[in-house]
């Protein structure tokens, strides 16, 4: 039984069985927006939902038995323990106290998309692994803010006040030329009476922009590379394991075979 629990868990039909219902899970939910469909077909709705659960606990068994029969490697794992809490949480009853909770966990059953894929969780894994250097880049970009936006709202304020007539005007201002969206606006509003205004302009781009948006983009690039590296060893530490867990059981299953002939004699 838990040799085919493993072999189940570890198929790509079983996998792609899972990202299926998940996606069709994600469909419903939506469609469990509009209240004139609801109404027309509320039973429909409820049989495809309590399949859906069904499915989704027979999916946690089934990955729980594979781990047997130290069921506790199951929750080592911080995907699986997230799969096992969405589960659990959704079979609270959807009226009553619970009703919010219940409802939110159907929401969360979407993102286990998540942790089905291993691209995605090697996503999520950098941008966490990137949370510690990013810190470092947002507090340069803060103090990049901050310097330029008090300098604007010196230079700028009499003749543009609704983007530099405040300090916090002109902080939203500059966070709003870093995403490129009007910086060219705001320089011809000043650019008559300050000629000289696109230093601060072309300096802010240069820096906020071309620096400190592509200094994000190395440290997840940086990261993504870490991330990879360790999936690798993870893959290539838990491979001996995986085989010698097989070799274990199918050795049992001699083992049982043989007992059994000794006792038919």
């Amino acid at each position: 039984m838990v040799r085919l629990c493993r072999a189940v868990a570890e198929s790509a039909l079983f996998q792609f069985t899972i990202l299926a219902i998940i996606l069709f899970n994600a469909v419903l939910i939506g469609v469990e927006t509009y209240d004139g469909v609801v109404q027309r077909h509320a039973g429909p709705l409820h049989a495809a939902n309590l399949a859906i659960q069904v499915i989704f606990l027979v999916e946690i068994a089934v990955r729980l038995l594979a781990c047997a029969p130290r069921l506790h490697r199951f929750f080592l794992d911080g995907w699986n323990v997230f799969d096992f809490t969405v589960v659990a949480l959704s079979l609270l009853p959807a009226a009553g106290p619970a009703a919010t909770v219940a409802r939110l966990a159907r929401v969360l059953r979407v993102a286990r998309l998540v942790s089905v894929s291993a691209e995605l969780r090697l996503i999520v894994a950098t941008m966490l692994r990137s949370i510690p250097s990013m810190l470092h880049v947002i507090t340069l970009l803060t103090l990049l803010l901050y310097v330029y936006a008090v300098i604007g709202l010196h230079l700028f304020r009499a003749e543009d006040a609704s983007h530099w007539g405040s300090l916090d005007r002109a902080v939203l201002s500059t966070f709003q030329m870093l995403t490129l969206e009007g910086w060219v606006e705001m320089q011809q509003a000043v650019i008559d009476t300050h000629p000289w205004a696109w230093i601060y302009f072309g300096s802010f781009i240069i820096f906020g922009v071309f620096v400190i948006v592509n200094l994000f983009i190395a440290v997840v690039l940086n990261n993504l590379d870490a991330a990879k590296d360790e999936q690798r060893r993870s893959q290539d530490r838990d491979r001996p394991e995986a085989d010698l867990l097989r070799q274990m059981a199918a050795l049992r299953e001699q083992i049982e075979a043989l007992e059994n002939r000794l006792r038919a004699r």
